[in-house]
């Protein structure tokens, strides 16, 4: 049965230290959070420290199928790396070469892209801060991309809570068709190509940036043989209930219209999955290939070969999910994905694809591809420019610049579902209906008690001889309503700790 959705997204940031000579991505990603953390008083010259995380919990090679297939490469646990945890329940690290943002537990879509906002608010003013512990004349730069033209690609990861009894094959065999066909709305837009066998110039313009860099249908690894379907199996919760399924094909997106159906979307067809209320099945005969046709294809209609030797267009498979998914709210209603937020998610699906299927340039105001095909295209044409010159790959790098002077994006009209004043509010608020409510309060109010917090447990120091852990494993408990007053009642973490446990 569908479980409530409880949902996150990770973005990993490019990043560029200008002004020199010989620049270290790793470095520079330490260099540019801690500079955060003592702009936003986490840490201080008296000697206070900001919270890190504790990776007792951190599981990353576990596989879903069962077993570890031969040569299958998880990604590593960095314990030595910059990894702190914010009072809005957030935690920001530097994960392999890059500084990467994961959002707080959010209960539906429209949470996710608040929480997505602020990240990038805050990356904002990381860059800013970073400014003052470097020589002059460099500065630390971050893209919200996923590649940098040179054959790298980093990850915008989602995570979705489903039930542990689902089987993981239904997962694969239903979730495929949305993963391969989402792109024509979640797609970022990208000059040239870099799928293996091409040539930079061999696609002028594509819907997403992630497509040429998925080689498997189903796998574990998330930086080498990128799998359509990730079969980590780390759920941050009571795994006898849970499973996290972390979905690594989205493109980052400066679009906010783009991270509400990308996420929102996907609640629904897991909801769809854990019900098996699909009423038909479309499973396509190569998925790993159809992905890349799909993102190939400005005109949104190359055909795509099914199993069973028929063929369906991108649009084709969305407007069914489309249709299923009103189908399951009709007969279920919303508590499951996201409650009153799940109908504005359909009523944007089908608004977003009545205009793909009619003319995509009039969504250039709420999908990033269609806004960037549109400003770098008339750039082309005014200046009688081939696809090919290096002025356009630069444009696209741009368009992602998260410097607001600098950013494409911030210039092109996208539509905002969430202000900058409610942003700004979330760099440090926590959301107030899941357990992140618990863990960015306690770091708020008691932050000198708090030994290390992970997403399923926090550690106290009270002055006893031992060390305290609070395990948190139900997402949606330790919310505003369940534990906001002992935080207005108690003035000490040993208080808390009391009641807690009475």
């Amino acid at each position: 049965m569908a479980i409530p959705k409880t949902l996150g997204i990770e973005t990993e940031y490019g990043i560029v230290h200008k002004g020199t000579d010989e620049p270290n991505p790793i470095a520079a990603s330490s260099v540019l959070i801690n500079a955060y953390l003592y702009d936003a008083g986490y840490r201080t010259d008296t000697g206070h420290e900001s919270v890190h995380w504790d990776f007792i919990d951190e599981t990353p090679g576990i596989d879903a199928r069962g077993y570890a297939p031969t040569g299958a490469m998880p990604p590593d646990v960095e314990t030595h790396l910059v990894n702190a945890v914010l009072t809005n329940g957030a935690r920001y690290y530097v994960d392999h070469a890059h500084p990467e943002l994961s959002t707080p537990e959010c209960a539906d879509a429209r949470a996710v892209v608040l929480y997505d906002r602020a990240a990038e608010l805050i990356a904002v003013r990381s860059m800013e801060a970073a400014v003052n512990l470097l020589p002059p004349g460099e500065e630390l730069v971050l893209y919200k991309n996923n590649s940098d033209g040179k054959g790298n690609s980093y990850g915008c990861h989602e995570n979705y809570l489903v039930d542990r009894s689902t089987p993981f094959g239904r997962i694969v065999n239903r979730a495929t068709a949305h993963f391969v066909t989402r792109q024509i709305y979640t797609g970022a837009g990208k000059v040239g190509a870099e799928a293996p066998g091409l040539r930079v110039d061999d696609v002028d313009f594509q819907l997403t940036q992630r497509a040429d860099f998925f080689e498997e249908e189903v796998g574990l690894e998330t930086t080498l043989k990128r799998p359509i379907i990730n079969t980590r199996d780390e759920p941050h919760a009571d795994a006898r209930k849970y499973r996290r399924l972390h979905v690594i094909v989205g493109d980052a997106n400066p679009s906010q219209v783009a991270t509400f159906l990308k996420v929102g979307t996907t609640a629904l067809v897991l909801a769809l999955t854990e019900d098996d209320a699909f009423t038909s099945d479309i499973t396509f005969r190569t998925p790993v290939p159809a992905m890349r046709q799909v993102s190939h294809d400005m005109s949104l209609r190359q055909a795509l070969e099914l199993d069973d030797g028929s063929t369906i267009t991108a649009l084709e498979v969305q407007w069914e999910l489309l249709d299923q998914s009103k189908k399951y709210v009709e007969a279920h209603g919303t508590d499951n994905v996201g409650g009153d937020v799940a109908l504005e998610v359909l009523q944007r699906w089908e608004h977003v694809l009545a205009g793909l299927e009619d003319d995509p340039m009039t969504l250039a105001d709420q999908l990033d591809w269609v806004a960037k095909y549109r400003l770098i295209n008339g750039y082309r044409e005014r200046h009688e420019l081939p696809w090919s010159d290096a002025r356009l790959r630069a444009m696209d790098i741009q368009y992602s610049d998260m410097r607001p002077e600098k950013s494409l994006a911030a210039r092109v009209g996208l539509e905002t579902i969430v202000d900058d004043a409610e942003a700004l509010a979330a760099t440090t608020e926590p959301p107030h209906d899941t357990r992140a409510y618990f863990r960015g309060r306690c770091l708020q109010k008691f932050p000198d008690a708090v030994v290390a917090a992970n997403w399923d447990s926090l550690v106290f120091d009270v002055g006893t001889d031992a060390l305290r852990r609070v395990p948190m494993m139900e997402p949606l408990r330790g919310t505003e309503a369940h534990v906001g007053t002992l935080f207005d009642e108690c003035d000490s973490a040993a208080e808390l700790l009391r009641r807690l446990g009475n």
